[in-house]
């Protein structure tokens, strides 16, 4: 057997690195390796410390895929479903997680076949498993991207469940005309403005977006031919284009399909807005990925341990985001901090007095500023066990890291020496 597992360059994913030394190397590559570990176990834990933390909020469950390994034109993917608090935009947990292989094929061949047999299924399944883990939210809207516009999506929405789904496909209206032909014709009834961040071949900026939003009754596609199927369903759609764009830029277009009612330019703002926290699930799986665990370098050529060590990461990662908005201390509903055991065992508490104790300096800089007990305490001590002095700039995703795994290894070393055991 190979030992190590993985083989990943740089500050990459290693079973060496998260098992802290030799022997927890050894414990987590069986763990990895053990018929009774699997991911959807994991993931179903997480769920359920997730659904503690959704009770009288409204939930966005924010669900995307990432590609985890790239072989040819298909490879292993993951599917992921996130929640997050509307009002604070705190990551309240994971929902859930699962793996999907794609292989190259032809779309005419998986036109005709039920959507059970699609891998598109996946976003149907996440809207269901979001409406259970989030049963005792208040509201809970799902929200996808473009690759989710799908007709039984909506059709199949779940009760107590709202949609936003950004459109993909100019649909069939039950009228006859195109969903994007009425949506050109609408005029503008408000103007808003959208905050662009940087990225590689676009220097930030603020767009000016003129807001248009309209009821449309979406025909069922022909290929549908399922008799349970309505022949239309009636959704809303809010548009929202950049005017003036810099010469040679892209505007932004969204047109963001919704069961949520906009009947005036201010809910149709407010579905923009609750489109824009999209960019957790993207966060997370940077961390996921680039910017944090590398899982795209991992090499394990077993399926099992594989997938279960990408979704001990995931559930990581979530853990390693929930902290990084932590950090700043703001308060969420009735102005009260998120509690440190969102991300952490009540037992870790002591461990991160302890720590807290040791790395605070002598000059306010130095010293921890938010309560005891709260998620940003223990985000600030992450923050200085992963090399942050608390003087310039403010830690992120790759820093959070370094700090809970450093956190994680003194609480194995801690655990052994409270049993007698020599490390």
């Amino acid at each position: 057997m190979h030992d190590r597992l993985v083989e990943s360059g740089g500050r990459g994913l290693s079973v060496r690195r998260l098992g802290g030394n030799r022997a927890g190397e050894i414990r987590l590559t069986r763990f990895l390796r053990h018929a009774a570990v699997s991911p959807q176990e994991m993931a179903r834990t997480a769920a359920e410390k997730t659904a503690g933390r959704c009770h009288g909020r409204h939930v966005l469950a924010i669900q995307d895929t990432t590609v985890v390994r790239s072989q040819g034109g298909g490879g292993l993917y993951l599917h992921a479903v996130l929640a997050v608090d509307a009002e604070d935009e705190a990551i309240l947990g994971l929902i859930d997680g699962q793996f999907l292989s794609r292989t190259e094929g032809k779309k005419s061949e998986r036109r005709n076949v039920p959507i059970e047999a699609k891998q598109s299924h996946r976003w149907l399944q996440g809207a269901n498993g979001a409406a259970e883990v989030c049963a005792g939210a208040a509201r809970l809207t799902v929200i996808a991207d473009r690759e989710a516009d799908i007709f039984e999506a909506f059709a199949r929405r779940p009760p107590g469940a709202e949609l936003l789904i950004r459109a993909a496909q100019d649909r069939s209206l039950e009228d006859g005309e195109r969903l994007f032909a009425r949506a050109d014709a609408q005029k503008p009834v408000a103007s808003a403005t959208l905050e662009l961040p940087a990225r590689p071949g676009r220097a930030a900026r603020t767009a000016r977006l003129a807001v248009r939003f309209m009821a449309a009754c979406l025909a069922r596609p022909r290929t549908i031919t399922d008799p349970a199927a309505p022949q239309a369903v009636t959704v809303n759609l809010v548009d929202l284009r950049e005017q003036d764009a810099p010469a040679g830029a892209e505007p932004v277009h969204w047109r963001l399909l919704t069961t949520c009612p906009v009947s005036d330019a201010v809910q149709a703002l407010a579905v923009a807005d609750l489109y824009r926290r999209r960019w957790a699930i993207e966060q997370l799986f940077r961390t996921l990925k680039t910017q944090g665990f590398d899982i795209e370098g991992v090499r394990i050529e077993a399926e099992q341990p594989r997938c279960n060590l990408v979704m001990a990461a995931l559930v990581a990662a979530v853990t390693v985001q929930q902290l990084v908005h932590a950090r700043d201390g703001k308060t969420g509903r009735l102005g009260v901090l998120r509690p440190a055991t969102d991300a952490f065992e009540p037992e870790d508490l002591p461990l991160l007095r302890a720590y807290c104790a040791k790395l605070e300096g002598k000059t306010a800089r130095q010293k921890n500023p938010h309560p005891d007990g709260s998620l940003a305490y223990a985000a600030w001590v992450c923050a200085r066990l992963g090399g942050w002095t608390g003087y310039y700039g403010k830690p992120g995703p790759v820093v959070m890291l370094q700090g809970w795994l450093e956190f994680q290894a003194a609480k194995r070393g801690a655990a052994l020496l409270s049993h007698g055991h020599n490390l």
